[in-house]
């Protein structure tokens, strides 16, 4: 699983405080079948914790994610700033998780180059799938 954070969501992460561990960890949750909400196209909703508290009063992250594949977070906001993005935010979400979907590894290595998209440490190793 090969997790990545777009350069404005990583931006943000920053700003409010939010650990690599923590999001790696939402990730965890949801290749445990964890999720928290799917939202269609690959895209699902992953509460994460606040340092120091409890998920429920957190953040709300939204990310494309494809089961032991790739995640790639999108977007973040506080559960205190807003309930949820908006039918146009989701439409637009959707329209980009639809054009991730098709990329190859190596497209998301480029963008890992090229763009600034960050890489998040995977918590879970890798998967032996050479047996």
């Amino acid at each position: 699983m090969r997790i990545y954070a777009l350069p404005r969501f990583a931006k943000d992460t920053v700003k409010l405080g939010l650990d690599d561990t923590a999001l790696a960890h939402a990730v965890t949750r949801a290749e445990s079948g964890l999720i928290d909400a799917g939202l269609g196209l690959c895209l699902i909703k992953q509460r994460v914790a606040r340092p120091g508290q409890g998920r429920s009063g957190g953040f709300r992250t939204i990310l494309f994610y494809k089961r032991k594949e790739r995640a790639v977070f999108l977007y973040v906001f506080p559960k205190n700033a807003r309930a949820n993005v908006t039918p146009g935010e989701l439409e637009a979400l959707r329209d980009f998780a639809a054009i991730l979907a098709g990329l190859t590894d190596e497209a998301f290595d480029r963008l890992t180059r090229e763009q600034g998209w960050k890489v998040i440490p995977n918590e879970q190793p890798e998967e032996d799938v050479s047996q």
